[in-house]
């Protein structure tokens, strides 16, 4: 099991009063796996997420990943696996607009301490991979919503991570860009990566094995897909 949470619970305390935004989940996550975790907004998702993803800490409850409790992971071993083991996707990319598509891509592994030769040779595959092999020397403020996203991709698999997070990835993009960062995020998948997937879209979420559907900060049921149905479905529109 590549992550299990028991109990886990996120409460905000907010002028005296506390709101729970992850109020006692239960989840396994098999490595691997394509999982859509969907809900209305407050529903807890992205909290959630950025729990996962060791971008926030729970304030009750248990989170293993790889076995081991994350409570027990040092500062240093947290920053390690999110650099090396988590890859990250945002809604809103998270590129430095007057860095070329290279230097976006490359960030990742300087903080790895790779080597010069070493990762621009790491990071123009990873471009290549994403089908922006022409827009390496670009300045990503010059690119579409669409080509953002794709370097954002990039950036993720360019440590070759583990398990990949993604936020609202089609949140800012318009029908057409966003078919097209589904269809990377299916060949991630059939190329063996672990995929989170937070959206609050139903038809994003029915490209993942199982969906995962929140509601008030509790998972409100479990859903297998039907991928068969669901390519029927989506190709005849």
């Amino acid at each position: 099991m590549l992550i299990e949470t028991k109990g886990l619970k996120k409460i905000y305390s907010i002028d005296g009063s506390e709101t729970p935004a992850v109020n006692g989940i239960n989840l396994e996550i098999k490595e691997g796996e394509f999982v859509a975790i969907i809900g209305p907004s407050g529903s807890g998702k992205s909290t959630l997420l950025q729990i996962l993803g060791c971008l926030d800490r729970p304030t009750g409850g248990e989170y293993f990943f790889d076995g081991k409790e994350i409570e027990k992971y040092s500062d240093d071993e947290l920053a390690h696996l999110r650099n090396k083991k988590f890859g990250f996707v945002f809604q809103s990319f998270n590129l430095l607009g007057r860095l070329s598509v290279l230097e976006n891509v490359e960030l990742p592994l300087i903080y790895a301490g790779i080597p010069e030769l070493k990762r621009r040779e790491m990071a123009v595959k990873v471009i290549g991979s994403v089908g922006l092999s022409d827009r390496v020397d670009f300045e990503t403020m010059r690119l579409s919503g669409g080509q953002k996203q794709r370097v954002a991709i990039a950036r993720a698999l360019v440590n070759e991570p583990r398990i990949i997070f993604a936020d609202e990835p089609t949140g800012n993009l318009d029908s057409k860009s966003g078919e097209i960062i589904l269809e990377f995020f299916e060949k991630l998948h059939e190329d063996g990566h672990t995929i989170v997937l937070v959206t609050h879209e139903t038809y994003l979420a029915e490209s993942a094995e199982r969906i995962i559907y929140l509601k008030d900060g509790l998972i409100e049921r479990e859903e297998i897909v039907n991928h068969k149905s669901f390519r029927e479905n989506k190709f005849s529109k």
